[in-house]
């Protein structure tokens, strides 16, 4: 397995016990113990803007999702995946999907949104077969 690449996130790897004892004096032998796979790390950031913003005005919400390149050790923009932007009001724990938009060109993400309460936005973004699951830092806006 080539390990200066990214191929090893695209397979199914296999856990093999030769012997595995059990406190009971019991034992086990198995060429397959169990499968894993192995994901990129994918990460997120957001920021909404303008800050802070009147109460009904436009509030324009940015982003970008990267991908850990194994191959050059740096994050790399990952575009084209499904990502969506979520909103926290303000005394709550509790975040809600408002839209979900398609990352572009180098992982940017951008959208507008109307400003209507005090609240956290964030981006959120499921992960795949091959990257982890990522969520931003939630975002402050105070609307006035």
């Amino acid at each position: 397995m080539d390990f200066s690449s990214n191929s090893p996130a695209s397979i199914t790897w296999y856990v093999e016990a030769s012997r595995v004892n059990a406190n009971d004096g019991d034992w086990i032998s198995a060429d397959s113990a169990g499968t894993f796979k192995v994901l990129r790390l994918a990460k997120l950031t957001a920021n909404a803007a303008p800050e802070p913003v009147a109460k009904n005005a436009t509030l324009t919400v940015t982003g970008k999702l990267t991908l850990a390149n194994w191959a050059t050790h740096k994050y790399a923009g990952y575009s084209g995946r499904s990502v969506k932007l979520q909103f926290r009001k303000k005394g709550t724990s509790t975040y809600s999907t408002v839209k979900t938009v398609t990352s572009g060109t180098g992982g940017a993400l951008k959208t507008k949104v109307k400003a209507t309460t005090d609240g956290y936005w964030r981006w959120s973004y499921a992960g795949n077969t091959i990257s982890s699951a990522a969520k931003a830092t939630g975002d402050y806006v105070d609307v006035h």
